[in-house]
Parts: structure tokens; sequence; C-alpha cells
């Protein structure tokens, strides 16, 4: 056995993806045959309706004209909510749905890459006692969201009242001056978003799905698509018996019938050192606003994000969109009103913002309907006039549950999904991850493949070193990331496999070794 297959033998069977399986299976989906199911996207929505599908039995093939969670899956806070704000908002079953689905990444599909954040909401002078009593309210109610979720408080503890000392002990870099206290409470968080997008298409993989990247679809109909293979420039014809339009904030660019409205919510990426060590993030109140805030999201790899916006776009959809100065000068300014020295706007090292596929159901023109923060986060499966199925709305949280409803929408099988009891790649009981012979962060990283990652760099020194310095990513994950998770170039591994690419100045110093790394990762198995 060479050292290679040594070092790669614990990766989990049949969901190792790169460059040789996608040539040939993309080969094979549109060699003339008929797949059950064909989904176009493959953020968490559509990489979770390939598995769902797969899962049941069905040939899947998805697609994607760019990368793994290239949209909108890739920026989010992180966090796994449990349906707080939707609580407040009055919609209840959207809030039951997300406590729900939470429960099941921490606890059974995903707890190597779910876990408990903690949060503190500082009682500054700028929250009036009312407004903390209703923020307090607001968090009881979230831990009864967990209770009826059924979520042990082992996985994820009770809020609880903090002295002004505690909350200083969590949060040092709050000002001091007229801190009453602070208000803890605690909400899901994922390692890394990318990469449970990545967990979710590598499972579908192994249950048979051909999960094919850089592969755009030129127009879709109830029996497949037209494609073109963008690293060649080839097109083609997919056929199908079902068709799931997944496609997010472009879905609407495929199907008539319904109107997508994109929200844009910007984040800032600092140093962590900016604001000292978190051992919390922090719930910052929006002023003037009854249930907004401005979070604070410490990541563990030496960078700490600060969000989000909830702003409208209008106009066409880029590929990645822009951050205004607007958002920044909104945040910088929320974040401020609770540090000892606020952040001034060259501390910020880089700045990313997502699109939030909202169904927009307004009446143009009827009063209220200009604010994206007002519209519904629960989701919908649309058919159109001709038979395709397009999943829209919802969130990262629920993606299992708006996949589940999309696969049952095309009328395939009969047979109940399994998904709410599949783990992913890497999943296992937290006393299981606990145990592995790998450095914790690599854990929360790849679960029981962490030390299959460590074992390359064992075996070769020089991937032991870190990609950049000050960043913890090492040149071993960057090969496995293209021997087994689908990254065809520097950009997949650099802005989606791991996130070096969020600060530009990181990006440019690691595209030359990123670029070695891909030049010797030989197809797997070969």
């Amino acid at each position: 056995m060479s050292n290679r297959d040594r070092a790669d033998r614990t990766a989990a069977p049949g969901s190792s993806l790169d460059a040789a399986r996608r040539t040939r299976e993309l080969a094979g989906a549109a060699g003339g045959g008929t797949a059950d199911l064909l989904v176009v996207g493959l953020g968490a929505t559509g990489a979770g309706v390939a598995l769902d599908a797969a899962a049941r039995g069905l040939d899947v093939v998805a697609i994607d004209a760019h990368d793994l969670a290239f949209g909108t899956s890739r920026w989010s806070s992180k966090l796994i909510h449990g349906g707080l704000r939707y609580l407040a908002a009055g919609q209840f079953d959207v809030a039951h749905e997300s406590a729900v689905e939470r429960g099941v990444l921490m606890t059974r599909t995903a707890p190597h890459l779910v876990a408990a954040q903690p949060f503190v909401l500082p009682l500054t002078p700028l929250v009036s006692r009312a407004q903390a009593s209703l923020a307090w309210a607001g968090f009881r109610a979230g831990d009864m969201l967990r209770l009826a979720a059924r979520t042990p408080r082992q996985v994820l503890p009770v809020p609880r009242r903090l002295s002004a000392a505690e909350a200083r002990h969590l949060a040092p870099s709050v000002r001091a001056a007229g801190l009453r206290g602070g208000l803890l409470s605690w909400d899901g968080k994922v390692t890394d978003d990318a990469r449970l997008v990545t967990a979710l298409a590598r499972t579908a993989a192994a249950h048979g799905a051909r999960i094919l990247t850089r592969v755009r679809a030129l127009s879709l109909g109830p029996a497949g698509a037209r494609f073109r293979d963008e690293l060649t420039g080839e097109e083609g014809e997919i056929r199908a018996r079902a068709v799931v339009n997944a496609a997010g904030v472009w879905a609407g660019g495929l199907v008539d019938g319904f109107r997508v409205r994109p929200s844009r919510g910007t984040h800032l990426v600092l140093r962590s050192e900016r604001l000292g060590a978190l051992p919390a993030g922090l719930h910052i109140p929006v002023p003037g606003e009854t249930n907004r805030f401005v979070l604070v999201l410490p990541q563990g790899d030496g960078r700490t994000y600060v969000g989000l916006t909830d702003e409208p776009v209008e106009g066409a959809v880029p590929d990645v969109p822009e951050v205004p100065e607007t958002d920044i000068g909104f945040l910088l300014d929320v974040l401020g009103s609770v540090l000892d020295a606020p952040v001034r706007r060259d501390e910020v090292d880089g700045a990313f913002a997502g699109l939030r596929p909202l169904l927009d159901t307004s009446v143009p023109g009827a009063p209220g309907s200009a604010r994206t923060s007002d519209i519904s986060r629960r989701h919908a499966v649309l058919t159109s006039s001709d038979g395709v199925v397009t999943v829209v709305g919802g969130k990262l949280t629920t993606y299992r549950r708006m996949a589940q409803d999309a696969v049952d929408a095309c009328g395939l099988t009969s047979a109940p999904s399994p998904t709410a009891a599949l783990p992913l790649v890497g999943a296992a009981a937290p006393e299981h991850l606990r145990g592995l012979p790998a450095p914790a962060r690599l854990v929360r990283r790849y679960g029981t493949e962490a030390p299959a990652v460590l074992a390359l760099a064992e075996r070769d020194p020089a991937l032991a070193e870190p990609v950049l310095l000050g960043h913890p990513v090492t040149r071993a994950e960057l090969l496995w990331a293209a021997r087994h998770e689908g990254a065809l170039d520097p950009s997949d591994l650099l802005d989606r496999r791991t996130r070096i690419g969020l600060v530009p100045e990181d990006r440019a110093e690691a595209l030359g070794v990123a670029a070695e790394i891909l030049s010797r990762a030989t197809p797997s198995g070969v």
C-alpha cells in the first residue's frame, strides 16, 4: 500500500469528488440515458435535494455553473438559528421548524460541524430597562423553542443573566462605563457554511448522486436541461424524469412565474486581536429597531465577523455581490456604540455580502413593500406550468426540510425522506469525535476524516506548513480538498473550501501555494 493510499484510507467510501470523477460522470449524464432527477444549483438547498433524492434510491444528477456553495450558502453569518427572530414576528411555524432543524444538525446529522455558540447582549446605557426586559423575554421564549424541538440542554444551555463583571469577562472589549450587566444566550453555529455544503454534496455522492460543478444550465424543461461545460465550452443535454430548480437568487432567470427579491446581508472581517479574546459572540441592538441586532462572531481562525445588514437589491444579480461603503459604515457605527475604542475604517481587513433569495409576494406599490427585512423567511416549493419544481426562500438552517419538500413535490417516489437521521460525511457522536487522534481544529472541520487529513501532513512534512503566516489552514487541507472535495481551481480552494480568500491581501499571498497544490493533486484512486 502506498503512502497516499494509507493517508487517504479513511475518506468516506464513494464520497470523494475530484476532476477525474467529474469528467467521467458528466460524460455519463450526457450520454443519452435518463436520470430520475436533475437538480440545478449546488448551494445548501440544491446539495440537500441531491442527498434527499439519492438517499431515497433515486438516480440523481446535480449541476452548478460554478462551484459548491458558490452563491448565498457561503456568505451567511455561520449561524444555525433556532427561530427566535421568527417567533418575535409571529411566524410560529417557521420558528418551530428552525428549532427542529437546528436540533437535527447538532445532535444527529452534523455534530462535527454544528455546535453551541454563546452570545452576550451587553446592557449598556443605550439599552433601556424595557428593551432589556423584552430581550430577556425573547431569550426565554427561544429556550422554550429548544425544549419544544427536544434539543437537550447539554447541547444548548439555557439563557441567564450576567453581572457587569461576568459580561466584561466574556466581552472584554465592551465599554465598562455604565455597563450594568448582560444577557447570555445560546444558538447553533456551523464551523463553515461552505464546508456544510461540501459535506452534503459528498454524502449525496456516496449515495450515488453525480455532483457536477462548472456545468451551466442554459435552459430548463420538465424533461431535463441544455447545459454547457464551463471548462471545455462543449454543450449537451441531460435528460431526467423530473427537474428541481434550486438556483437561489438566480432561480427566477431559469423558470417563469415567480419573482425572487434579493436582500443583501453584509459582514465585515476583522483581525481577532482588534477586539481581543472573545469567549462569546455579541448581540448589539440596532438603534431604533425592536428586534434587530448586529452580531459579533468570533471564528477561531484569527478572524472575527461583524454583521449583518438587510437591504433590498435591484437589477441584475451579480455572481459575487459588492459591499457598499454605506453597509460598512452602518456596521461600524453600531459596533462602535458598545466598544471602548471604536473600530476605524482602515482596520477592516475584508468584507463580504450575500444575497438572500426571498420570494417576492408583495403587490407592486403597496405600502411597506420596500423592506426586505419584513419578507417572510418561509420557503416555498413551486411547480411551473410545464412541470419544473422550484424551491426558493428559506434559510441555511432549514435546507434539509426545503430539500425534503422539493423531492416530495416531484412525485417520483413514495419512500419517506431518511435525511433527518442520516449522518453527513465526517459526522459521529461527540464522545467519538473527542477521542479522534487529531487536533480539535481539524475535527471541527473534518470530523472523522480529520486523522486522514493529518496523515497527509505526517507523511510529507511540507504539507504540515500553513498556507500563509498567521492563518491555521495547512497545505494538507488544500490537497485534501483537491483530492476529495471537488476543488478544481485556486478560487475553490481559497474562497470556499477554506476562508483564506475573505481578506484580499491573504488571498493574493496564498494563490501561488494553491496553484502548486493543485498541480500535485492527481485524481483520487489513481
